[in-house]
């Protein structure tokens, strides 16, 4: 049985992930000029809450088993995630109004919500892993770093750094080895420095032709892009050393 009505599942969902702070919340915002619905019922920074809370009763269940939670708990995913979308699409239902979501965590989940949501596309959003070591935001360590595999000990950059690489190099190869062209990466310093060009590349794999103009125009460097260049070499060196294939393979740093 389909998880949602086939009229449903023909226009959406078009899921937006990251690992926290990556600018998902103006990524978002442009795909919701371009007439993507991502929910009514939206948190202070813009993700459907809703979801929030999805990922908050099972990502460190299922993160923790490596993605094989077992057939009940499966079951248990699946059945809460079809009320959670029925509720989400309720507004768009009986219409062609493409849909989808962002809540950055969705990430941890991409290959569950594939097994159960086959059209499903992915926007894979990435910033520089030394920045976001940095960053004040570590809710995603906090939460769920444990049950990712990231040993408690280390100095928190350290820990954050190894999160990072460890969900968004699984995200990528997922991305490249399962979805192909039902998955679409954005890098955050790229879409700060082009903005216009980055936002016509997206809305061109995202099928969606509405005008985004005020968002793109609205699109700033945050004050946090390179702050990494100002914190202590030797820990920059760790960070890079922890994270070298993920850096490198998201453009951060050269290759050999």
């Amino acid at each position: 049985m389909a998880l949602l009505d086939e009229s449903l599942l023909a226009t959406g969902p078009l899921v937006v992930g990251a690992t926290g702070g990556s600018g998902t919340r103006v990524v978002a915002r442009i795909l919701r000029e371009a007439t993507l619905f991502t929910g009514s019922d939206l948190n202070e920074s813009e993700d459907a809450w809703k979801l929030g809370d999805y990922g908050d009763r099972w990502i460190n269940l299922y993160a923790g088993s490596g993605g094989d939670p077992g057939e009940a708990a499966e079951m248990e995913m699946r059945a809460d995630l079809a009320q959670v979308l029925r509720d989400h699409c309720a507004p768009v239902a009986g219409t062609a109004k493409p849909w989808g979501w962002k809540e950055p965590r969705s990430i941890y989940l991409l290959p569950f919500f594939h097994r159960h949501l086959p059209r499903l596309r992915f926007l894979h959003v990435v910033r520089d892993g030394r920045d976001m070591a940095f960053s004040e935001n570590q809710n995603q360590l906090r939460m769920h770093g444990v049950a990712s595999g990231i040993a408690p000990g280390s100095p928190e950059p350290v820990r954050s750094i190894a999160l990072w690489a460890r969900v968004n190099l699984a995200a990528s190869l997922f991305g490249a080895n399962v979805l192909g062209d039902r998955y679409h990466r954005v890098r955050f310093e790229d879409l700060c420095a082009d903005a216009a060009g980055v936002a016509e590349e997206l809305l061109a794999w995202a099928g969606l032709e509405g005008d985004a103009s005020a968002a793109v125009a609205a699109v700033t460097a945050p004050a946090g892009v390179g702050r990494w260049r100002a914190a202590d070499p030797a820990l920059v060196a760790d960070l890079e050393g922890v994270a070298n294939v993920a850096l490198r393979a998201f453009g951060y740093v050269p290759g050999p």
